[in-house]
């Protein structure tokens, strides 16, 4: 397994500072984000951007094993979500520009929707992951949808039926354990069910359970990072463990994006030192 880092929770800072600071800390890669509030937009990535950035990170010696690029796929409205489908496409675009030979970073979105949708909209999601999914079989390029507290997907068991009726090599899991650990789902029985699935994963650490619950910076929670890791090997999941510090976090005041970093990485580098686990 590997470490890695996710930009969401760096909107405003310009990715060469961002780079660099993760790589001086020993991070192995990070995930890119695409939203249109963050430096690395995808109104952003001109061809010469898209050229200067995978160029940035190979000489600085990060991998890139996923782009952030979230969607609703549970619009009601077709034109809204024709744009989100058409959005998804172009992030998947760039995922086939910046593959590297092992081939291109998968593409992160959650679903939308909320859980209550799941009786009576579970038929359109799945149709709608499809669709992503024919374009993702044509280019290579794999989408990793994240079950998420609040939304239509929000459990193991919802995960793994909507990954059999959509029936696609093009769908894995983005696997943020974090979610099912708010609504009291335990690290195995959450960790056996997804890690099969999982093509990527995002890792926080949190207070509470639903509906009082509170996400929080790896180390400052009461999250078992040890267990957690030692169950994913155990499981057979050999990717990479990227952090990804919600928006509960982004919105303290003051807020520091790169010592919040620094921080994620010192708790997660020792755990996987603490579990016996080796980065490859």
């Amino acid at each position: 397994m590997q470490l890695g880092f996710s930009t969401w929770g760096m909107p405003a800072v310009p990715v060469d500072a961002i780079v660099r600071h993760l790589a001086g800390l020993g991070f192995d890669g990070v995930e890119l984000t695409v939203l249109s509030h963050h430096t690395t937009a995808l109104e952003r990535l001109d061809k010469d951007e898209r050229s200067r950035i995978l160029k940035l990170l190979q000489d600085n010696n990060l991998q890139l094993p996923a782009i952030a690029g979230h969607v609703s796929l549970m619009d009601e409205d077709s034109a809204s979500h024709a744009a989100n489908l058409e959005r998804l496409k172009k992030t998947m675009d760039v995922a086939l520009e910046w593959a590297s030979e092992d081939g291109p970073p998968v593409v992160d979105t959650t679903a939308g929707g909320k859980p209550e949708d799941w009786d009576s909209k579970l038929g359109m999601l799945v149709e709608r992951i499809q669709e992503a999914a024919e374009y993702g079989e044509k280019t290579g390029v794999t989408i990793a949808i994240e079950p998420h507290v609040g939304s239509i997907i929000d459990t193991p068991d919802r995960m793994l039926e909507v990954i059999r009726q959509v029936g696609s090599r093009a769908v894995g899991v983005n696997f943020d354990i974090s979610h099912f650990n708010v609504m009291g789902i335990g690290i195995e029985e959450s960790v056996a069910a997804m890690a099969p699935h999982a093509c990527h994963t995002h890792v926080k650490d949190e207070r509470g359970t639903v509906p009082d619950f509170e996400f929080l910076v790896p180390g400052e929670g009461e999250f078992d990072y040890v267990t957690y890791l030692k169950a994913m090997q155990r499981h057979g999941y050999t990717g990479f463990i990227t952090a990804e510090i919600s928006n509960m976090v982004q919105r303290r005041t003051p807020y520091y994006p790169l010592a919040v970093a620094t921080e994620t990485y010192n708790t997660l580098a020792k755990a996987f030192d603490d579990a016996g686990i080796e980065r490859n």
